[in-house]
């Protein structure tokens, strides 16, 4: 599977990729610890590609990787859909508490999103990691 980074590690800005090339969603009031993308071609339940966190160096965007599988699923509640994110891990720090930590942190900075700018109340929770693998969900809430 081809995943393609929209947003490098440590950006302050989320991208999302459209026709145009890539284009600023967001300001996040904490940057990204992973670099963020998606699985091209994929279609999640929120109808856009599905999601995937890389945990390793930072990579530029548009860059892209390939991978056969996965090291995990971020499950993710966003805008009250089903929002999860896959895992992949190339190299260096990883940590399912710190990422849990940010997932906690970015679930109320986009409740706080919706509701600013949308003017809505959305359910957005972190509902824990999910390792290859592994039947239990790691550092859940």
């Amino acid at each position: 599977m081809k995943i393609v980074i929209e947003t490098p590690k440590y950006s302050f800005w989320k991208y999302q990729k459209t026709d145009k090339g890539y284009e600023r969603a967001f300001f996040s009031p904490l940057p990204t610890i992973f670099n963020y993308g998606f699985i091209e071609g994929t279609t999640g339940p929120d109808g856009m590609e599905e999601d995937v966190v890389v945990l390793g160096p930072r990579l530029p965007r548009g860059s892209t990787l390939e991978r056969e599988n996965f090291d995990g699923t971020v499950m993710f509640l966003d805008n009250s859909i089903r929002d999860d994110k896959k895992l992949v891990y190339i190299s260096g720090f990883r940590s399912p508490v710190v990422l849990a930590f940010y997932f906690r942190l970015y679930a109320l900075f986009k409740i706080f999103l919706y509701a600013f700018r949308e003017g809505k109340i959305s359910r957005c929770r972190f509902e824990g990691i999910v390792l290859e693998g592994s039947d239990r969900k790691n550092c859940h809430n």
